[in-house]
């Protein structure tokens, strides 16, 4: 194992139950979000997303999840994913330990086919959790959305004694709809199941503050962390995969070189086209100020 970055954005090179166990303090983390390898076979740089069986995977889990709630505050928030199938285990698992308040599915559309003989998956769960109903983090402020009744429709409530056009803004409901992050975003790197930006900006946003501790147990491209830092919050971020690692350090801002090698984004396949273009043609001022190529 081991420990990257500074003292208010901390990066953990090791096995999450190890750095869970032996590094981070009870009662410490104010926020808490855990998208965890879902056993269904991804990729990860050589590494298969898949257990021997489902208990085994179920089992290790649950590992994870009581650490998890064990470094949590008594005012934290606890934010988990995992794949459709799963959840329901999570669910049953988690409320007999910790009080769901929501529970969320991340939807998103998709070009491709999904399946051709059953209805194929269109959304991801997340479980929303906190310790104690009567104090925890939620800053309604920070995540309002159009309310589209009254914001563009202007109906009236005529239930209350002075008929009043319906508010114009809202707290987001339980389905939200972010597109998934494609290869060619620019907060794109190379990950197979790297979360979008905005998804964590209303996680954040909503269920923690200026100078709280956010923690990532399965940080991936540390969007969590990244996300983190740029609205003043302190981070954990723990990693198992060198090069993913090396991601969150650049990405943070948090080195330039790691293991002395230069930290630099992925370059894109069409990223290389356009430098070869750029390369092989030459832009020419002519008197008239306009501009012509000229190869060379």
């Amino acid at each position: 194992m081991e420990i990257l970055g500074n003292e208010r954005h901390k990066i953990f090179h090791g096995d999450a139950l190890e750095v869970l166990r032996t590094e981070i303090m009870d009662n410490s983390v104010d926020l808490i979000f855990a998208d965890p390898p879902y056993n269904i076979g991804k990729n990860f740089i050589g590494h298969k997303d898949k257990w021997s069986t489902e208990d085994d995977y179920l089992n290790w889990c649950y590992k994870w999840l009581d650490l998890c709630i064990q470094k949590l505050k008594s005012n934290g928030s606890f934010y988990v994913m995992t794949a459709t199938q799963f959840m329901p285990f999570f669910d049953i698992y988690l409320r007999k330990r910790i009080k769901i308040l929501s529970r969320i599915a991340w939807y998103y559309d998709s070009s491709g086919v999904q399946a051709k003989k059953y209805y194929g998956s269109m959304y991801e769960p997340i479980l929303f959790c906190v310790k104690d109903t009567d104090n925890y983090t939620f800053n309604t402020d920070a995540i309002l959305v159009e309310a589209k009744t009254g914001a563009k429709r202007k109906l009236i409530d005529y239930r209350k004694a002075i008929p009043t056009v319906y508010n114009s803004e809202k707290v987001p409901g339980n389905v939200w709809e972010f597109a998934r992050v494609r290869y060619r975003m620019d907060e794109y790197e190379n990950h197979p199941t790297q979360k979008p930006i905005a998804l964590l900006e209303r996680i954040i946003k909503a269920s923690s503050k200026e100078g709280d501790v956010v923690m990532d147990p399965f940080s991936g491209t540390f969007t969590t962390c990244f996300v983190a830092k740029e609205l003043a919050r302190n981070t954990i971020g723990i990693e198992l995969q060198n090069e993913y690692v090396k991601i969150g350090l650049r990405r943070m801002q948090l080195a330039n070189e790691f293991n002395g090698e230069k930290l630099h984004k992925e370059i894109r396949t069409f990223e290389t086209e356009k430098l070869a273009t750029a390369y092989n043609l030459k832009l020419f001022e002519e008197p008239n100020g306009k501009y012509f190529h000229s190869k060379h």
